[in-house]
């Protein structure tokens, strides 16, 4: 399945589908939104600050509009799912934040694994009843690094926060989110799909909120000398979006270490495929968040 000469200029016809794309102010989020729209699709920028989004949604051609979402605070993202009208074909879970100083989201998580993942799970789980296509969530390579696996005994990572640390394990999060959504869905009979995406090493400012000094000036070096642009980085997300591809797939860059390059299917660590770890981290993240899977609403639709 090489895909070395795809890219957004070969997506399909989304005239009448309608995207939530989170974080779509900027980055691969606002490039995947362009692409998006230019094909046809009504695009919701689901964004913290919606004068931001406002002002990126202006850029694009095409259907738009924005509403405000904080994924670090769930009474935002209750209110986002709860103002939802009608079908929503496509939901990107593309917003994150990486390597900050330790802090914590409104409802005491650690902030990235509570924005990165249990925002993003609480969201999807309360807009699936309106889902009819895809769950695409944006992960990284980077999910391999730190300890490796979930850190079930302090997934607030209390004791010797790291930075690093901590988004690698949100990012191993998203692709168990992914795994064990998609077992949900097979199993309840939906016929939406939950597809993951990374964008391999894009240049974006989510680098430049890293907590220590060094890291931003070696990513600085990185994004300026190694990095694809973020149009590039967007490519994968698309791709996941909107080609038919089976369920749980994960998709990255062809290239060198997955760097850089065109969409195509990727693998993941060993970790990231353990369907017991994705089931514990659901049942936890279901506690945390207060949201559940809603299977009769798949099993209607399927």
């Amino acid at each position: 399945m090489a895909t070395d000469k795809w890219n957004a200029t070969d997506l399909p016809d989304l005239t009448g589908r309608t995207a939530v794309v989170t974080g779509a102010n900027s980055g691969i989020g606002l490039t995947a939104a362009e692409a998006l729209a230019r094909a046809g699709a009504h695009v919701v920028f689901a964004v913290r600050d919606p004068e931001r989004g406002r002002a990126a949604a202006a850029t694009v051609h095409g259907s738009t509009e924005v509403r405000r979402l904080d994924l670090a605070d769930l009474s935002s993202v209750r209110e986002f799912a709860a103002d939802w009208k009608g079908e929503l074909h496509l939901l990107v879970n593309n917003a994150g934040v990486m390597m900050l100083p330790e802090q914590r989201t409104r409802d005491g998580f650690e902030m990235q694994f509570g924005t990165n993942h249990l925002g993003h799970f609480a969201l999807t789980n309360l807009l699936l009843p309106h889902i009819t296509d895809r769950v695409v969530t944006v992960s990284s390579d980077l999910h391999r690094g730190g300890s490796g696996v979930i850190d079930f005994a302090d997934l607030n990572r209390t004791a010797n926060y790291s930075p690093t640390g901590a988004y690698a394990q949100s990012k191993l999060a998203n692709l168990l989110f992914t795994l064990e959504l998609q077992r949900r869905l097979t199993e309840s009979g939906s016929p939406v799909r939950a597809t993951a995406a990374h964008p391999g090493y894009a240049a974006t400012n989510l680098q430049s909120h890293a907590a220590s000094p060094v890291a931003r000036l070696f990513m600085k070096f990185g994004n300026r000398f190694m990095a694809q642009d973020d149009r590039a980085g967007s490519l994968p997300t698309l791709y996941a979006a909107t080609q038919d591809l089976p369920g749980a797939s994960y998709v990255g860059p062809d290239g060198f270490r997955e760097m850089r390059g065109a969409p195509t299917l990727v693998g993941r660590s060993t970790a990231a495929s353990d369907p017991e770890a994705a089931k514990r981290l659901w049942t936890v993240s279901e506690e945390l968040t207060g949201t559940r899977f809603p299977l009769e609403t798949a099993l209607r639709r399927g």
